[in-house]
């Protein structure tokens, strides 16, 4: 089960962007791409597990899903990719040239800490070395 190391990592990440001892995190919202690889429970369940005893215990986990999407370099069509995944082209039947668009994601969107100064130090800490997020529609 290799939620439970993905759920290990996102607690150390959040740890590591504390801007102060004793800070609380409520909220941590993740981006999970359909085919990552990760079922949402057993990561839900993982995290439970990592967050004890650490800044994060009793924090709520909100997994946004991301649809696999997909784009033919033949005939520039894209589509869904769907789960277990469809590679060939729908339009022009080719697999040889698809360029997956999304659904690898695996991603920590944001963290809520319990008071807004810390929320704000946070922001500080992680900003530079995150990059934006762009949304796909």
């Amino acid at each position: 089960m290799h939620e439970m190391s993905i759920a290990m990592a996102v607690v150390g990440q959040v740890e590591e962007a504390a801007p102060e001892a004793g800070s609380a995190v409520s909220r941590v919202e993740l981006q999970v791409g359909e085919l990552a690889g990760v079922v949402p429970d057993a990561l839900g369940f993982c995290f439970e597990l990592a967050c004890a005893g650490t800044v994060l215990e009793g924090a709520e986990l909100v997994v946004r899903s991301v649809p696999a999407r997909a784009r033919c370099g033949a005939c520039t069509g894209d589509w869904a990719v769907g789960m277990p995944p469809d590679l060939c082209c729908p339009t022009c039947g080719r697999a040889t040239e698809v360029e997956l668009l999304s659904g690898r994601e695996l991603r920590i969107l944001t963290v809520t800490w319990e008071d807004a100064q810390s929320a704000e130090a946070a922001a500080a800490a992680v900003a530079p070395c995150r990059a934006p997020i762009s949304e796909e529609a």
